[in-house]
């Protein structure tokens, strides 16, 4: 609501005379307080004695509109519906969590909230194909624990819960650094959209965009995809240690990987989770500035 205040035509027109001399701050000034354009009537004489044609004669048909006036209140009214609005979306997310059980399979509370803000945001623009599922990485456990969730929210279903890798320069057990940069080989937080399937080398994979502005908004570029992995398993963690590490996509036992991604596929919501502040804070999907 706060982006269409500041979308308002005037204020549009306002922010671009800043620059001087700008051929768009004209138009958009102009278009948000004179909408009814000046009108050029070319007078020339038909007198047969004239001896040539009269100057073009110029006149104003309309007036200026009057410009509406965008007040504080106006943005205080919209901030308060925004707010009402959030706090009824972290209360369902509550309910939900709560019917679902879903803190007796590990998820975190918060990591479900903030999964459930961006899905609504998600779905009032329109940019989800496949509503009834989503899915949830929370990199605030550890890789040896079962930390990907697949929810129907249709009817409130854990289909799956699995093992999910890192990427390798995120950290070992415990991912904590993240990227949005290419040949970083870190995971990155946000919120992404499933696309099409494919078989690469890693068998049958699903592209993923992130639509998370400035945090993996680069994910299609860097070759972020979901595939399956043997080095995601209960047998590599008894082998080695510890679960294994992808070069930045969140990678999944091959055994079940092939449900998942089929049961996702083509415009689901995909949400990889860290309490890290800074994504908090300035998620454009949690905080609805798309």
């Amino acid at each position: 609501m706060i982006r269409k205040f500041i979308d308002h035509p005037l204020v549009v027109g306002i922010r671009a005379v800043a620059i001087p001399g700008s051929r768009s701050a004209i138009t958009a000034v102009a278009g948000a307080i004179m909408p009814a354009p000046v009108t050029a009537v070319n007078t020339v004489s038909t007198s047969a004695t004239a001896a040539a044609p009269r100057a073009t004669e110029f006149a104003v048909v309309h007036a200026p509109a009057p410009i509406r006036e965008v007040t504080f209140s106006t943005v205080a009214t919209m901030a308060t519906a925004r707010a009402a609005e959030l706090k009824l979306v972290i209360n369902q997310a509550s309910l939900i969590y709560g019917s679902m059980n879903l803190e007796d399979a590990g998820l975190d509370q918060k990591a479900f909230e903030y999964a459930w803000r961006g899905y609504h945001n998600l779905l009032k623009k329109g940019m989800i194909q496949k509503r009834s599922m989503l899915s949830i990485c929370d990199f605030s456990q550890s890789s040896r624990t079962k930390r990907m969730y697949v929810i129907d929210v249709q009817h409130r279903k854990l289909l799956y819960r699995t093992y999910v890798a890192h990427g390798q320069n995120s950290g070992d057990e415990y991912a904590t650094t993240f990227s949005n940069e290419p040949d970083s080989y870190k995971s990155s937080l946000g919120f992404y959209v499933t696309q099409r399937t494919y078989v690469g080398h890693n068998g049958l994979s699903l592209k993923l965009n992130g639509v998370d502005s400035g945090f993996n908004d680069m994910a299609l570029k860097r070759q972020i995809v979901l595939h399956g992995s043997a080095y995601v398993s209960d047998r590599y963690m008894q082998d080695y240690g510890t679960l294994g590490t992808s070069l930045g996509c969140p990678a999944l036992p091959a055994a079940v990987s092939g449900k998942i991604i089929r049961a996702v596929k083509d415009g689901s919501v995909l949400f990889i989770y860290h309490p890290t502040a800074q994504y908090l804070s300035h998620s454009t999907v949690i905080n609805g500035y798309m």
